[in-house]
């Protein structure tokens, strides 16, 4: 997994690659990391597709196989100097749509509490808004990846993870279900609270240069 250079401590938005830091080449060439990458944006509308049609098991064998295609994009960008700023910019944007996606046909098809869905959905867009916000308002922000949001997206893959495989072998995990959605409901919330607090830091520091 290779994360954009645009998450930094401070600006916002896509700069050469000699600015957004070192390791990162420039251009949109298609290496083999990003391709892998592509895969896995493909392989999404499939495990909608999958879940749609009550195929759990197919579902999770292709979850795994993108969390697998996740850790071999990002090694072989980092073992072989394959980082480039499209493929940090792929990457999570690769994760963010598996992940949304799942919750999604996870909730409207009843397999999860549809309030969980809006929660983890809700976190995203309140997220991406305030960088638009920023942006607007010729403050650009730039979002660093903080712990708490690291151990929320680790949550939310270890309980799509055990639901998926719950339904598609048949397995009654009903304490752990619970244990990770909450886990996930706190991790969340959690989430919001300090991106909230850096964007409101943030906001104030700009002011005060002015």
């Amino acid at each position: 997994m290779v994360r954009a250079p645009l998450y930094s401590a401070d600006g916002f938005g896509a700069f050469p690659a000699v600015v957004a830091g070192t390791g990162y080449r420039a251009g949109t060439d298609l290496s083999i990391p990003n391709l892998i990458t592509l895969g896995r944006i493909l392989m999404v509308p499939i495990v909608v597709w999958a879940i749609a049609q009550g195929l759990m098991w197919v579902a999770f064998v292709l979850f795994v196989a993108a969390g697998i295609s996740d850790a071999v994009d990002g090694f072989l960008a980092k073992k072989f100097s394959m980082t480039t700023v499209l493929g940090a910019y792929l990457d999570p944007l690769a994760d963010k749509a598996l992940i949304v996606s799942i919750y999604l046909t996870l909730g409207i098809n009843g397999y999860i509490p549809r309030w969980l869905v809006i929660l983890v959905v809700s976190r995203d867009i309140l997220i991406v808004g305030g960088i638009m916000l920023s942006w607007l308002i010729g403050t650009p922000l730039k979002i660093k990846p903080l712990l708490v949001s690291k151990l929320n997206t680790v949550a939310q893959i270890a309980f799509a993870c055990m639901v998926l495989g719950s339904l598609g072998f048949g397995l009654n995990l009903p304490q752990l279900y619970l244990a990770l959605m909450g886990l996930v409901a706190a991790l969340t919330l959690l989430s919001v609270a300090a991106y909230l607090a850096e964007f409101v830091r943030h906001m104030n520091k700009a002011a005060a240069g002015q």
